[in-house]
């Protein structure tokens, strides 16, 4: 059932990343800027955290779940170190997927013929 759960939440964000993306004049990055604070507004009132409960590695992938990390790295280190964890608090918990994104884009990048 955690398949089915993921499959829709996953599928569910990109479908309304695509109707936002085919009924207004937002660009893609402005979509992406949108779904990361919306994750963030999810994770300061606990949703996000039932929502990948509930949905498990499908709410953990689509770009809401960055919000949600910063958020919830932000607000786990002001807890334990005070006004200082919320400046160190979001690299605790991305720090792993910036750092992996940016070794494998250098390995493409090494690996393949970039265009003009």
């Amino acid at each position: 059932m955690i398949y089915l759960n993921a499959f829709l939440f996953a599928g569910f964000v990109c479908m309304i990343g695509q109707l936002i993306l085919d009924n207004t004049k937002l660009t893609p990055g402005h979509i992406t800027c949108l779904f990361v604070v919306i994750g963030a507004f999810l994770d300061v009132f606990n949703i996000y955290d039932k929502i990948v409960l509930w949905a498990g590695g499908g709410a953990l992938v689509p770009i809401t779940s960055f919000g949600h990390l910063i958020t919830h790295g932000s607000l786990a280190a002001a807890d334990q170190y005070g006004i200082m964890g919320l400046l160190i608090g979001p690299f605790d918990l991305t720090s792993a997927g910036i750092s992996a994104a940016i070794i494998i884009s250098f390995i493409f990048a090494l690996i393949f013929k970039p265009r003009d």
